[in-house]
Formats: structure tokens, sequence, C-alpha cells
């Protein structure tokens, strides 16, 4: 299947999200924060990134601006997942060239719909 990079500062949430990924058979690899995502996105190109938007230093709409952007990075889908659920949020991420927003708690279903879609695509 799919490299998925997962960017998430909450252990208890990295943790969750990867075990959803490797039960569909992805492989998984994992940021911290955006200073983090954006250096392992250029090192180890996944096939797709899931970017959280509140973490330290550069915040999850500045690490995927600086992702989707980037000559060497700017095919790479990035969805964010986030608990801010406001339609400026979801705006903003479109705008940073974020393909999907989905706010936490992510469902499996939904999770692994929108992933399987950008994929596909």
């Amino acid at each position: 299947m799919a490299k998925i990079l997962v960017v998430e500062d909450s252990p208890t949430q990295l943790q969750g999200i990867v075990k959803i990924l490797q039960k569909h058979g992805h492989q998984t690899i994992t940021a911290e924060d955006g200073d983090s995502a954006v250096s392992t996105a250029r090192n180890e190109l996944p096939d797709l990134i899931l970017m959280d938007v509140v973490m330290p230093g550069l915040n999850g709409f500045q690490a995927t601006r600086h992702i989707t952007k980037h000559e060497g990075t700017s095919h790479i889908p990035v969805i964010m997942l986030s608990s801010k659920d406001q339609e400026t949020d979801k705006v903003w991420a479109q705008r940073q060239g974020a393909r999907d927003y989905i706010t936490k708690p992510a469902e499996e279903g939904e999770l692994i719909g929108k992933i399987d879609a950008l994929l596909a695509s």
C-alpha cells in the first residue's frame, strides 16, 4: 500500500492513527512537529501526509504551505487532521495547499475513505 507521513504532537493521537493505517496495510512514518514534518517529507517523499494543525514550532498550516509550495514535495497530497472545526480553518487549510480536512477524532471509515480517494487520483 502507501507510505504515509503522520504529523501529530500528541503521542496518544499518533498511536491511534498509526494503528488504523497499519491495520489497512499502509506503511507509516511519523513527525511530531511542523519543522520535522517538512524535512521528513523532503527526505522520505511519502505518498500522502496527515497533518495536525496545532503543534510547536511551525504549525500545520505553515508546514503544509512549505510542503505544497516546494518543487520537490508539491505533488504529495496533504490531509489536515485537526480538532479545529471552524469553516475558516478548512478554507485556510485549502489555501495552504491541503487537499482535504478531517476533524478529530477521525472516524476510521472516513479517514481511510479520504486517503484511498486521494491515493487513487
